[in-house]
């Protein structure tokens, strides 16, 4: 199995702890005088089948980030880097949000705010972070791809 196919199968199990949860509060409580589809001992089964399945999977992917590397980096740093230079994206996209924003003025006696920094500066910058963000996560997308899942 591919990195990529484990992570894929990895969200179906996270998705399917959901329903299960959902299916429990459903049948933990009904209407007098009706039965429930499930007993809440079939839905726990099943729940602790399927966190047992994401457990061992969780630990092979993460196994597997930590041994794989290119470059000399792992996929767990290239994971860690990723979600920083994210926060770092998101943070300069909402400044320059706020950096654009119109700001109207009713009179004179109101209180003028001026930019202290170039918008076009800031926006290449901002534009050229991002582009950095989507080349690291293609990077790490396609080693998902070709990367053999470690089973241990």
């Amino acid at each position: 199995m591919k990195l990529a196919e484990a992570l894929s199968r990895r969200a179906a199990l996270t998705e399917k702890v959901q329903q299960l949860k959902v299916r429990l509060n459903d049948c933990m409580k009904v209407q007098e005088g009706d039965t429930p589809p499930e007993t809440p001992e079939e839905v726990v089964a099943a729940l602790d089948d399927t966190l047992r399945e994401l457990r061992n999977l969780i630990y092979k992917i993460n196994i597997t980030n930590s041994r794989t590397f290119i470059d000399g980096e792992s996929i767990t740093s290239l994971l860690a880097l990723r979600d920083v230079e994210s926060m770092k994206a998101r943070t300069l996209a909402d400044a320059l949000r706020n950096l654009t924003a119109r700001e109207d003025r009713y009179n004179r006696n109101e209180i003028k705010y001026v930019r202290t920094v170039d918008v076009n500066d800031f926006r290449r910058m901002t534009d050229r972070c991002a582009a950095e963000l989507r080349q690291l996560d293609l990077k790490i997308q396609s080693l998902s791809w070709t990367t053999d899942l470690i089973e241990e």
